[in-house]
């Protein structure tokens, strides 16, 4: 991990054109603005792991489909 010490104002230039900007920086935290080209996706770290987990759970089989094993099939099939 690099560590950089940066004032508002001053930014970061990464691969690919990506361009951080410290907009501010207080006791609650810093405020940054993250400049990148259209095709670049910028996603918070917290929702992609929110979406990671809820799809884990949504194909672990077991207890996720149960209620499928009890609706009734026309025809008498199982």
């Amino acid at each position: 991990m690099l560590i950089l010490n940066r004032r508002p104002g001053e930014a970061i230039i990464l691969d690919g054109g990506i361009r951080l900007v410290v907009l501010s920086s207080d006791r609650r935290g810093v405020r940054l603005g993250i400049e990148a080209p259209p095709a670049v996706q910028i996603q918070r770290e917290e929702l992609v792991s929110q979406v990671a987990a809820q799809n884990r759970r949504a194909s672990a089989g077991g207890a996720g489909v149960e209620w499928l094993e009890r609706l009734p099939l026309k025809g008498g099939a199982r």
